[in-house]
């Protein structure tokens, strides 16, 4: 530090600091020195190179603006909206069904002819089924409609069926729906036709099931009870 002293009128004096600037005012580069690196104590070289690196100001900044576009971003989302999953889950309201229907030999597929475009994955939690716009939609086994859903988005136009031992299925993308909810329906019932409504490239059926309140590979019904596949 240097001090200067300069005498005014009676009275009255100026005193002047110059003190030189800390090392930590002086911008850093935002890639380190090696030398600064290895003068670090705590970590291993390679956690002490990316300590420097988000530590430095500018690259503060940017997350600081970049999470505020964020937040601002989710804010203009719905709440009633998932972008993380196009496909609502019903699982949590489905319990267990005290209904109790006539039995019935195996379980069939909903439309007549069977050509699985896509499979059930963790991220499709089901099967989609090719056809066209108006292929008549049947039940896999018989049942009582659990809930009757139009929409323009997820699952569209969608038919939920309950067919008791707390199984129920999912048709979906409907064009036209048939039935209405508490109606009982059989194999041979119609209940809509097939479509594309809600999040669908193209026509087809995506058929879900859940059985105890999961969601299960429908395949695992229907070549174990059903008729083989037909293409």
């Amino acid at each position: 530090m240097i001090q200067t002293k300069i005498n005014l009128p009676k009275g009255y004096r100026l005193d002047l600091n110059f003190i030189k600037r800390r090392g930590s005012d002086v911008p850093k580069s935002l890639l380190p020195k090696l030398n600064d690196v290895l003068n670090k104590r705590k970590g291993n070289i390679i956690s002490r190179y990316f300590r420097h690196v988000f530590e430095h100001n500018n690259i503060k900044k940017v997350f600081g603006v970049n999470m505020a576009i964020l937040a601002f971003g989710t804010s203009l989302i719905p709440s009633n909206v998932s972008i993380m999953d196009d496909y609502q889950d019903y699982s949590s309201y489905l319990t267990q069904s005290p209904l109790v229907f006539k039995t019935e030999t195996g379980v069939q597929y909903p439309v007549e002819k069977v050509s699985i475009t896509q499979g059930y994955k963790f991220y499709h939690p089901g099967i989609d089924l090719d056809g066209i716009t108006g292929d008549e939609i049947k039940p896999i086994i018989s049942g009582v409609v659990y809930g009757v859903f139009y929409s323009r988005v997820g699952y569209g136009n969608h038919v939920l069926i309950n067919h008791g031992n707390n199984v129920y299925s999912l048709y979906a993308h409907l064009s036209k729906i048939k039935v209405n909810t508490g109606d009982e329906v059989t194999k041979d019932s119609i209940i809509g036709e097939m479509g594309a409504t809600g999040r669908a490239f193209g026509d087809h059926l995506h058929l879900e099931i859940y059985e105890n309140g999961k969601r299960i590979d429908p395949l695992s019904i229907l070549v174990k009870y059903g008729p083989e596949n037909r293409n």
